[in-house]
């Protein structure tokens, strides 16, 4: 006889009577895979979002800047620029300061329709880009 008796006993594909089968239950694994994938995703945005610094833009402002801090603002300028200054004469709006044997005068004026403005002007400098600097320090001094 071969090893392989079809009269055999033993039939290998028969159902074992001793275990009850079951109804297939549903494919719970790719679920949970989603799930913890929700949740990792979740963690990493919050951590990243948490890492990050929100810094507002500033708004300039629409209102016309006033004669007071016009005139501050032109004299801090010069100081700014390491003017000495010889005359700050707020009802003639005049500003007038000297570094190395030039001269820069700020002159701040009231318009008539209520804005304000500012003349830089220098003589003698032998610094030619000082009256750009003491603009920009202006400029800066007004938010600008």
């Amino acid at each position: 006889m071969s090893d392989f008796d079809t009269d055999s006993e033993h039939h290998f594909d028969a159902p074992d009577a001793r275990h009850k089968t079951r109804p297939p239950r549903p494919q719970r694994g790719r679920a949970v895979f989603l799930m913890h994938l929700l949740r990792a995703a979740s963690c990493a945005a919050v951590v990243a979002v948490s890492g990050c610094a929100y810094y507002p833009y500033p708004v300039a402002t629409s209102a016309p800047a006033s004669f007071d801090r016009s005139f501050s603002a032109a004299g801090g300028a010069m100081r700014d620029q390491g003017l000495a200054i010889s005359v700050e004469d707020r009802a003639s709006g005049t500003v007038v300061g000297g570094i190395g044997g030039g001269t820069v005068t700020a002159r701040v004026l009231q318009q008539a329709d209520g804005s304000v403005r500012v003349q830089f002007d220098a003589t003698g400098p032998r610094d030619p880009a000082l009256i750009d600097r003491v603009s920009r320090s202006y400029d800066s001094r007004m938010g600008r």
